[in-house]
């Protein structure tokens, strides 16, 4: 009996040790595989480590973008550090290419690179670098490649409607929308040629990944038939832009006067504004009746 038992107690003591052993090799083998990182934000969702790679999308010639990481990473051992990193700067650029490093200590880290408008369309190869100042939280440097395309087809245009109608000195919108598949949140320029002494240039902001729309007032003192061109080119590269084609027919027809109502913008004083809300109506009616 008294032999049974310890043969018991020593099972019991392997089953411990064995237990105690499987512990400890995953607690070495967790800290083991604890790796710091630098979790990009913008222009794409990615979690990058020391000596990998990211692909954030396309740019145009001359355009500028921004990178955004979060200066919280864990140290070698899985301990997290909020702000671990320091600052997000360029170690290698292309040519001609240039970079404002994030400043000190900022969250989230931004660093502004600005591609040379002599850039040809292809893939480029940029060497960024999270930096630990002076290792003070014990994470060294983490230094990734990053990729851009470089291309002109950065953004697309629906210009609506392209045959305008209006009275003398009534104001009509032409409607724009921007689509901006790149990654520069840089500014668009609207303008129009074609009518005299016209010098209006909006300045817009269409952001990288979204779809946008502006409207575009213009009017005319002279009756007459006019043919115009409205732009939308980027405010910081003269190789992206998209030009239309634009009719505008001014005369003092009430058929217009209608028209040019219901799409357009009121400059009028506030007493006329039951007139024109009669005209748009006659103007919808009439449209239906014509479709």
């Amino acid at each position: 009996m008294l032999i049974k038992i310890n043969f018991i107690n020593i099972g019991m003591a392997t089953i411990r040790l064995s237990l105690i052993f499987i512990l400890s090799s995953l607690l070495f083998l967790g800290l083991a595989s604890a790796t710091t990182y630098v979790a990009i934000q913008s222009p794409v969702n990615y979690t990058i480590y020391n000596n990998g790679s990211v692909y954030l999308g396309k740019v145009g010639p001359g355009e500028s973008f921004y990178v955004l990481a979060n200066a919280s990473t864990t140290n070698k051992t899985g301990y997290l550090v909020n702000l671990g990193w320091d600052t997000l700067t360029s170690v290698k650029l292309p040519s001609g290419w240039y970079a404002q490093q994030s400043p000190s200590y900022s969250n989230p880290m931004r660093i502004r690179i600005t591609v040379s408008p002599n850039t040809t369309n292809g893939r480029y190869a940029l060497i960024l670098r999270a930096v630990n100042f002076n290792n003070y939280s014990h994470l060294g440097n983490l230094t990734f490649d990053a990729y851009v395309n470089v291309t002109t087809n950065v953004f697309s245009v629906k210009v609506n409607p392209t045959n305008l109608y209006a009275g003398v000195n009534q104001p009509v919108n032409i409607n724009v929308n921007i689509n901006n598949t790149g990654i520069s949140d840089d500014p668009f320029l609207i303008y129009l040629n074609g009518l005299p002494s016209w010098n209006v240039t909006d300045s817009v902001i269409s952001l990288h990944g979204k779809n946008t729309h502006f409207s575009y007032p213009i009017f005319i003192g002279q009756p007459g038939r006019y043919y115009l061109n409205l732009t939308i080119s980027s405010s910081s590269s003269r190789f992206l832009k998209r030009s239309y084609p634009i009719l505008f027919e001014v005369n003092t027809t009430v058929y217009n006067d209608y028209k040019a109502v219901g799409s357009g913008v009121s400059i009028s004083p506030v007493i006329f504004e039951p007139a024109y809300a009669f005209m748009s109506l006659v103007q919808y009616l009439y449209s239906l009746i014509t479709h």
